[in-house]
C-alpha cells in the first residue's frame, strides 16, 4: 500500500495555517539560492508556494553564480540579525568555490530550519531538543502514519549522508528501532535488507533496491529522486516490483518529497516559537 505523502503533507500544512492565522507577527522564512541550478530552482519555488499556503512571510534571494563566499557570509549575517526572519535556508548544492560547511555554520542555530548546523546535529546525537533535519523528520511521520509501531523493529538505512542517512538512523534509534546502516562498502547488502522490517533507501541510485531484497510485510521508504534518460523520475527503489512485497511503500514522486516541505514549514514555526516566545504565548494561550 502506498503511503500518501501529499495527503499527509497537506494535513500538516493546514494545521500550521490555522495556528499562523492567530498570529499578528508572521513567521518569516528566507531562502537563498546561488546560481541557476534547475533542480534547486524547482525546490525553491515549492518552498515559496508552501510559505504562501500556510501564511508565512517569505523572502527569496537569488544570487548570481559568481557570488563570492564573503558576500554570501555577509548576507547570512544580515539575515541572522533581521527581526522579520525566523528561518534561514541556503539551498544546496552551492557552487564549488563556496565552502558549504562554513556557510551552514554561519547561520544562527536558532534560525537553522534545515537542522544542518553542527550544534543542532550534535543535540540530535545526544538526544536534546533541537531542530531536526526536514527529510528524516518527515520519514518518521510517514512511518507513524501507517500505524505500525517502530519500537522493536529492525530498520536498515541504505546511505550514510549527513542530510538523510545519519540523522534518520538517530531518529529511528530514538524510536527504539534496532538500526543497521549500510553503504557502498557494506558486504552482502541483500542479507541485511532481508532482515529488515523497515528499509530507508537514500543513495541516489535509480531502482537500486529490488524485489528480492525485501521481505514480505516490510515498510519501504524511498528517499531517492533520480532523473532518467527519458526524462521520467525514479526513486532508489524498484517501486513496481518491490510494492508486491512491502506492506507500505512511498511512491516517487508523492512520498517523501512533499513531507520534506511540510517539515520545513513545521521547523520554521518551531524557530518562530523560540525567537518570539512572548508573541507565541500571547496568541496561543
Amino acid at each position: 500500500m502506498d503511503i500518501d505523502g501529499r495527503k499527509l503533507s497537506k494535513k500538516i500544512k493546514d494545521q500550521i495555517k490555522i495556528k499562523v492565522e492567530k498570529l499578528e507577527k508572521k513567521p518569516g522564512l528566507a531562502v537563498v539560492l546561488v546560481g541557476e541550478n534547475s533542480a534547486s530552482q524547482v525546490y525553491v519555488r515549492n518552498k515559496e508556494r508552501a510559505c504562501q499556503k500556510v501564511g508565512y512571510y517569505s523572502r527569496k534571494i537569488n544570487l548570481p553564480v559568481e557570488t563570492t563566499q564573503e558576500e554570501l557570509l555577509n548576507l547570512i549575517e544580515e539575515l541572522n540579525n533581521d527581526e522579520l526572519i525566523h528561518g534561514i535556508l541556503v539551498q544546496l548544492p552551492l557552487p564549488n568555490h563556496i565552502d558549504s560547511e562554513k556557510i551552514i555554520l554561519t547561520i544562527d542555530p536558532k534560525k537553522d530550519v534545515d537542522g544542518f548546523h553542527a550544534l543542532n546535529m550534535g543535540n540530535l546525537l545526544i538526544g536534546k531538543k533541537t531542530i531536526i533535519p526536514c527529510t528524516p523528520k518527515g520519514i518518521i511521520e510517514l512511518i507513524k502514519s501507517t500505524g505500525i509501531e517502530i519500537s522493536g523493529k529492525n530498520a536498515v538505512v541504505i546511505g550514510r549522508s549527513n542530510i538523510v542517512g545519519k540523522p534518520i538512523s538517530l531518529l529511528l534509534m530514538k524510536n527504539n528501532a534496532t538500526i543497521t546502516i549500510c553503504h557502498s562498502k557494506t558486504l552482502d547488502l541483500k542479507k541485511h535488507c532481508l532482515n529488515a522490517d523497515i528499509i530507508v533507501a537514500a543513495i541516489g541510485k535509480p531502482n537500486f533496491v529490488t524485489e528480492d531484497m525485501v521481505k514480505k510485510g516490510c515498510v519501504v521508504i524511498d528517499v531517492g529522486i533520480n532523473r532518467l534518460d527519458d526524462g521520467s523520475l525514479s526513486g532508489d527503489v524498484d517501486y513496481i516490483n518491490v510494492k508486491n512485497n512491502s506492506s507500505y511503500i512511498t511512491p516517487v514522486p508523492g512520498g517523501v518529497g512533499p513531507m520534506t516541505i511540510a517539515m520545513l514549514m513545521q521547523n520554521t514555526l518551531e524557530c518562530y516559537k523560540e525567537i518570539e516566545k512572548l508573541e507565541w504565548k500571547k496568541w496561543n494561550q
